[in-house]
Parts: structure tokens; C-alpha cells; sequence
């Protein structure tokens, strides 16, 4: 299944997280197609391993469908119990 596409201008909200503890990851990968919203995708940074991780964008949904196939437990998802604006879970410097 294919994730919607985005709308431009229009704000996507994030009903959720994902944790991800990048010592246990393996990059094997099988949380990125999990992903029914699509915003789990493979970066180009690596763990102490020198395994791929995966990173989130904005629009989670807390499903926990990628914590649920990880054969290395290393996703957590946390659901928000209020969805708030995709902005406003961004990092404030």
C-alpha cells in the first residue's frame, strides 16, 4: 500500500512517534514498507555496527506497525493522545 501524497500548503498532523534504539538496529529494513503512512525511510546515517538506520518524518500515526515486524525490537512508538500540527514536534533550537 502506497502512502497518500502530500498536499502542498496543507499542514499534516502527527498523532504519533517512533523511538528507534540505533544499537539494536540491523538495517535490515522491513519497517519502511511496514510504514502505513510512509514516513519511515532508510538514511544514510549509521550505528556503531555500520548498519543504516531509519529515520521519521513528519505524519506518524503511531499504527506500531513497524515495531511490530522488527525482529531486533528496536522501535518504541508512542502515541500522542491529542494529534498536534507536524511543526510543532520539530526540535526548537
Amino acid at each position: 500500500m502506497s502512502p497518500a501524497p502530500s498536499t502542498p500548503g496543507r499542514a499534516h498532523l502527527t498523532r504519533g512517534t517512533v523511538v528507534l534504539d540505533a544499537e539494536r538496529c540491523k538495517g535490515c529494513g522491513l519497517c519502511i514498507p511496514a510504514c502505513r503512512p510512509g514516513v519511515l525511510s532508510m538514511s544514510s546515517t549509521t550505528n556503531a555496527a555500520g548498519f543504516n538506520l531509519p529515520e521519521l518524518r513528519e505524519g506518524c500515526t503511531g499504527c506500531m506497525a513497524c515495531a511490530e515486524i522488527c525482529p531486533d525490537f528496536a522501535l518504541e512508538v508512542w502515541k500522542f493522545e491529542v494529534p498536534v500540527a507536524a511543526s510543532a514536534t520539530e526540535k526548537e533550537d
